[in-house]
């Protein structure tokens, strides 16, 4: 192995820079892993600008917070993994003794470090995680696929904080983004029998009606939502989309608030309407404990990635759409090293 690397560094806000930098070490506790794919995702697009994601990126970080690749080293303690093993990293490292914690609240965490947010991630073509946050994947899931087990396990832990989910219910998706792509395949994983979708262009929403079987999709600049719904996603984050979600439930509906607004947003609610329709509205906070469900989801084929990867960009490629002089549609993966298998 090479002593230098190539890593795309954040320098400051809206400043990405590529060095060349030492091959970092493994504390004892921890591997090297020689990144293979990284994900990008909003939160990226909001670090680069300045604005907190789970927690604040101080530059000079490293991004890249969705990862997959190689095991090329470990700290003297590491025992369930070896050299060669192909894995994926849970960003989230938890404190273990704050309130929330000691609580089995780890998703709010008040100490919260991040792989790919408060200390380098996989933008970068090697770097080091905690061994009790990284994944060996199975034979039948690949590393491109893999560095979306993170976005996944957000869906999941939405998925385990709802009550009750049944497969009579009527769930609507509100966005047709690369989340609620997901979100479209998980709630039939989960036994919810009838998703329907909105968004904003036809040609997509056709493509997505077909492909992921929705029973209805809702052009919404077109057309009203004309019906109420046991099961509401928000996956987009405007107060006009949180409001809409609000607004189309059933009596006894759970909302859950997963699109991220930004900081200082509001929106408007009918208090009453909550009261009379006894509303669960929640909010949906990264992703505790949820990687094994999702790598069980990805290897069963419940759920599908990488027909909805739309972009592989190389580390050179990255600035251009994170700063949107070359912007791309739909999810954009970085192959830091597409080599690895």
């Amino acid at each position: 192995m090479a002593d230098k690397m190539k890593a795309l560094v954040m320098t400051g806000k809206q400043e990405l820079k590529i060095e060349e930098r030492d091959i970092p070490t493994p504390k004892d506790d921890e591997v090297l892993v020689e990144a293979a794919y990284a994900g990008i995702c909003g939160t990226d697009n909001a670090l680069f600008n300045g604005l907190p994601g789970s927690a604040d990126a101080v530059p000079p970080i490293v991004l890249g917070h969705e990862n997959s690749g190689v095991i090329a080293g470990l700290g003297k303690n590491v025992k369930g993994l070896k050299v060669g093993d192909r894995v994926a990293i849970d960003p989230n490292i938890y404190c273990g003794k704050c309130e929330y914690c000691r609580t089995d609240r780890f998703e709010l965490c008040d100490n919260l470090s991040a792989v790919g947010v408060t200390r380098d991630g996989g933008l970068e073509q090697y770097f080091t995680a905690p061994e009790k946050v990284t994944y060996k994947l199975p034979d039948s899931v690949s590393l491109a696929a893999a560095s979306s087990l993170e976005p996944i396990s957000c869906a999941v832990h939405t998925m385990k904080i709802m009550e009750d989910i049944t497969p009579y219910q009527k769930a609507l998706i509100i966005g047709d983004g690369y989340m609620a792509k997901l979100f479209a395949q998980m709630l039939r994983a989960y036994g919810i029998q009838r998703v329907d979708m909105t968004g904003r262009n036809d040609e997509n929403l056709a493509k997505e009606k077909a492909e992921l079987k929705l029973d209805k999709v809702i052009n919404t600049t077109k057309e009203e939502i004309t019906e109420n719904y046991d099961v509401v996603i928000e996956a987009v984050g405007t107060p006009e989309t949180q409001e809409a979600a609000v607004e189309h439930t059933n009596k006894g509906a759970q909302v859950m608030m997963f699109g991220v607004g930004a900081p200082g947003q509001t929106f408007k609610m009918n208090t009453y309407e909550i009261f009379k329709k006894q509303l669960t509205i929640k909010g949906s906070m990264i992703n505790p404990n949820a990687f094994e469900d999702s790598i069980a989801l990805v290897a069963s084929g419940a759920v599908e990635i990488e027909p909805y990867q739309d972009n592989i960009l190389s580390l050179d490629e990255v600035e251009g759409v994170l700063n949107h002089t070359t912007p791309k549609k739909g999810k954009s993966v970085v192959a830091v090293n597409p080599n690895l298998k």
